[in-house]
């Protein structure tokens, strides 16, 4: 019977660590490429930061255009979203799906205007998105020596 109890409590525990609720919202505010604010039902706004990905800063080159692809896609649409995790800023680490289940943070990676944020996730397929865009020379991918937004941001 201890042992029937052990595997059960074992399995709820699972089902709790890994259970993730997909919510919905209305994007009211494209920040950046990478983050974005949403209207939920209750009339509250969230910051959402994108999962699994990072984009050039505003001011570093493509990040106008990361900005402009990300409102394109899904400003002013309902999107679902997962959260993952917050941020040290407070922002919502999401995973956003729009138009039929589209992974907002894969349409930015296949079009060259985000890196893979390994560090972050190891995602064999979005490792293979960027893999793809940088042999296609995709957006960013076009320059040379493309500098990560984490390196920009530090000088």
């Amino acid at each position: 019977m201890k042992k029937h109890f052990s595997i059960l409590w074992l399995l709820f525990s699972f089902n709790i660590i890994f259970c993730q609720t997909t919510l919905t919202g209305k994007v009211i505010g494209v920040k950046d490429g990478d983050t974005v604010v949403v209207l939920d039902s209750l009339n509250r706004q969230t910051t959402l930061r994108l999962a699994e990905i990072d984009c050039p800063e505003n001011s570093q080159p493509f990040g106008n255009k990361a900005k402009q692809f990300t409102s394109q896609e899904i400003y002013r649409k309902q999107i679902k979203y997962i959260v993952t995790d917050i941020d040290r800023y407070g922002r919502s680490i999401a995973m956003i799906y729009y138009d039929d289940n589209k992974y907002l943070s894969a349409e930015l990676i296949k079009s060259g205007l985000a890196w893979h944020y390994k560090r972050y996730s190891t995602s064999k397929e979005l490792a293979n998105y960027e893999i793809k865009a940088r042999k296609e020379k995709a957006g960013l991918w076009i320059d040379i020596n493309p500098i990560e937004p984490s390196a920009w941001r530090r000088n």
